[in-house]
């Protein structure tokens, strides 16, 4: 099922960052348009694939022609297909290898080790989730 939200992208100091109107604290960056594109085409995805997990309703797209932004922004439409976010969203299990002092530690904090690698992971790829 392919989905189509309005997105905000904001140039600023030779980058660009995007939001969603209708998602809220979805947003993400890059360096290019193509990369905040691509950026904005999967933290959509991973952000739908929540809401339908949590089996929440989708929020209704914003109409192109009602939203406004500022200068140096523009407004266009993205797309992504939520059918291969599902597919994808299966858990992986990954082997790693850390230093026994640092296992430890997170052991003595209570670190979910499986989160913390995915917060990390989302970061590191400009995806910004809610």
């Amino acid at each position: 099922m392919l989905l189509v939200y309005p997105a905000i992208f904001h140039k600023e100091d030779g980058a660009f960052w995007v939001e969603f109107p209708d998602l809220d604290g979805c947003h993400t960056y890059g360096e290019t348009i193509p990369e905040t594109m691509k950026c904005a085409q999967e933290a959509m995805g991973l952000y739908l694939n929540e809401l339908l997990e949590a089996k929440t309703s989708l929020p209704k797209p914003s109409d192109l022609s009602e939203i406004q932004c500022g200068e140096n922004s523009f407004v266009n439409l993205v797309s992504c297909d939520i059918d291969a976010y599902i597919q994808s969203s299966k858990a992986i299990k990954k082997t790693l290898t850390i230093p026994g002092w640092l296992n430890e530690l997170a052991i003595q904090n209570n670190i979910n080790f499986s989160r913390a690698l995915q917060e990390v992971l989302l970061e590191r790829l400009h995806i910004v989730n809610k």
